[in-house]
């Protein structure tokens, strides 16, 4: 893969990432963990497009604000 795609593809693994932690926390906490909990795809199929898009959206946003924040050294 041409590296001129590793931003994007980072943003995609990245909120893959993100998307299934996050419904594991919440299914857990709202139905605790049972025979099966890591089978139900539902939460993560709702949540990862909702996740990727919000990656997508934010970080053009987020970008300047962190590099105006960092250091320069």
């Amino acid at each position: 893969i041409s590296k001129k795609y590793a931003q994007p593809l980072f943003m995609i693994f990245m909120s893959l990432g993100m998307s299934i932690i996050m419904s594991g926390v919440v299914v857990a906490v709202n139905t605790g963990v049972s025979n099966g909990f890591f089978l139900d795809g539902d939460i993560f199929n709702f949540a990862y497009p909702i996740a990727l898009i919000a990656a997508f959206t934010l970080a053009p946003l987020m970008r300047p604000l962190v590099n105006k924040i960092a250091s320069k050294e």
